[in-house]
């Protein structure tokens, strides 16, 4: 699976992040990086559909769980043309793209973590959970006390303001104002390296479970 090496490419990356450059070294990123990465997909696949038959582990080089290292650069200042990470997501069967509910491993020099959730949702589907939450609070307060005790911490952006139709004073003003609902938790490279990554995911992934099954709830989507 992943190695030092895995991480050393990316350093290099991250000093020489040209096309040209990674052109005449795309054969380290192929044995350090991409083969490694469909590897641990590949193992990743019997603990995902344990957790839920409705999520996808597909281990190809494109379109499947592993995210492209090409960055898309149209609407950034930063036009670096490639990651500097690697980013593979196990997302729901039922969704087109990134913006959906998954189980996503994140493997960088300057930081590693698991995390699970929605990342900027569109706004009807980010409209229907925070009606769910609204209407059907305990699922949801349910699922943030078994992150936190597990360590996980919901990030995102979150809007300044109460979103349109929900009262300032609501008692979970601050999760109805998220636009990502993302619990995060931090390993080390050493983990990424250890051979016990898999069942650390497979571990770190099920403390997740109540969460992704509420987004799916949420969003009427099977889990």
């Amino acid at each position: 699976m992943f190695s030092q090496q895995s991480f050393d490419f990316l350093a290099l990356l991250t000093a020489n992040n040209d096309r040209e450059w990674f052109k005449t070294n795309q054969s380290q990123y192929e044995d350090n990086v991409r083969t490694p990465a469909l590897k641990f997909i590949e193992a990743m696949q019997g603990p995902i559909l344990a957790l839920s038959p409705r999520f996808t582990a597909i281990p190809k080089k494109v379109g499947g769980s592993l995210m492209r290292p090409q960055r898309d650069s149209r609407f950034s200042k930063d036009k670096t043309p490639y990651k500097t990470n690697v980013g593979i997501q196990f997302r729901h069967f039922q969704a087109k793209d990134v913006h959906a509910p998954g189980f996503y491993v994140h493997v960088a020099n300057d930081e590693c973590f698991i995390a699970a959730g929605i990342w900027h949702p569109e706004s009807q589907a980010l409209n229907a959970i925070r009606h769910c939450i609204d209407e059907n609070p305990n699922g949801y307060k349910k699922a943030l006390v078994t992150l936190k005790q597990a360590g996980f911490e919901l990030t995102g952006d979150s809007l300044i303001r109460p979103p349109r139709g929900f009262d300032s004073q609501h008692p979970l003003i601050d999760e109805l104002k998220r636009k990502d609902f993302i619990a995060i938790k931090p390993v080390t490279i050493e983990q990424v390296c250890s051979e016990n990554f898999i069942d650390l995911c497979t571990k770190e992934f099920e403390q997740t479970r109540s969460l992704m099954a509420y987004l799916c709830f949420a969003l009427s989507l099977d889990f």
